[in-house]
């Protein structure tokens, strides 16, 4: 590989259990560093320690890698005694002010890809070196691992997530929400040379995003949402009791529950590093809880549901309004086809 661009793979991470140590490996063949910045903003001090740091032993994790798993010395861990200002925009540029790679990629612990997917995209940027941003597409699972949620948040843009920038000297990452680089013109680099997801999934490249699955997760990630200045609506935890843990509404199932959702079966492949989980689950060898599936299974076998969803599918595609939109935001047919075209040649 080192004929292919350095990366610097760069992570903000509280309570990140089980997926942390897999998320490493997966990385570690590909990265020329990997940045973990670890601890609490301010609105998740009630699912942190005193001290803004992990309660479930991710912390603990991260050193027993880095003393066991990283023959390369590729890790890095960042931490502080005490809360993370600036909602998450000052961790991540913990990270990025650290980093010395061609590109920096944001990676959040829940968050894999498949091994040959990301080396189609670092072939893509080594052919393509004016390539100054790249997005995925995700799929977002919910309640295990063999059911994914959809719904017209997703489908409006919320499924397109950014994730690589080119970097070098005098770039900055200037926000978190949305993930934002700008290079030493002050240019945001998603305005320069962007490779939008629905470019990489036509060629079956996204990400496996797995921020639904374990109720841990789904509750630490309410509490925050609950407390976080930037949320424009309140009533995760309610959610999470109802529709997570009960499915008492399965056409609101994403935790962005003011729009129509619902759910899908999954009957594809999983990155490597998941299976790898998948099975320590099974073994016993990892022990978290995991959410009852026999309520999902009854619910995707439902004729009245498989109809239901169906409809709500055809409303989405038939208002005017979302065909314009799509239309206004695709990518530019030049930056597209030269895309299409590298890795067509891959």
């Amino acid at each position: 590989m080192s004929d292919l661009p350095r990366v610097s793979f760069g992570m903000i991470v509280l309570n990140g259990e089980p997926f942390v140590r897999y998320n490493l490996r997966a990385l570690y063949p590909f990265a020329h560093e990997i940045i973990v910045v670890e601890g609490a903003a301010p609105a998740a001090a009630d699912v942190a320690t005193l001290d803004g740091h992990s309660l479930d032993g991710t912390l603990e994790t991260l050193r027993r890698f880095k003393a066991e798993e990283d023959p390369d010395d590729k890790l890095q861990i960042v931490t502080r005694d005490g809360l993370w200002t600036g909602e998450k925009d000052e961790m991540s540029q913990a990270y990025a002010e650290r980093a010395t790679g061609d590109y920096l990629w944001q990676v959040d612990s829940d968050e894999f890809y498949r091994p040959q997917d990301m080396q189609a995209v670092l072939d893509l940027l080594r052919d393509d070196p004016s390539i100054t941003a790249v997005s995925f597409k995700t799929r977002t699972f919910w309640g295990g691992f063999e059911s994914i949620t959809d719904g017209y948040y997703l489908r409006d843009g919320g499924d397109e997530f950014h994730r690589l920038f080119k970097w070098g000297p005098g770039y900055h990452y200037t926000t978190h929400r949305p993930p934002t680089v700008v290079d030493d013109q002050g240019r945001d680099l998603h305005d320069l040379h962007w490779i939008d997801g629905a470019t990489l999934a036509r060629h079956g490249i996204v990400m496996y995003h797995y921020s639904l699955v374990f109720p841990k997760q789904v509750f630490n990630k309410s509490s925050y949402y609950d407390r976080a200045a930037w949320v424009a609506r309140s009533g995760y935890g309610e959610w999470a009791e109802g529709t997570f843990l009960r499915l008492e509404d399965p056409f609101h199932v994403h935790n962005v529950y003011t729009y129509p959702s619902w759910l899908e079966r999954y009957r594809g492949p999983h990155p490597e590093q998941i299976e790898a989980l998948r099975r320590d689950l099974a073994e016993g060898v990892v022990s978290v809880e995991q959410r009852p599936t026999d309520d999902i299974d009854r619910l995707l076998r439902s004729p009245r549901y498989i109809l239901q969803r169906a409809a709500l599918k055809f409303r989405y595609d038939s208002r005017p309004a979302r065909a314009r939109l799509r239309r206004t935001l695709a990518l530019p047919k030049r930056i597209a086809r030269r895309a299409v075209r590298a890795l067509a040649a891959r």
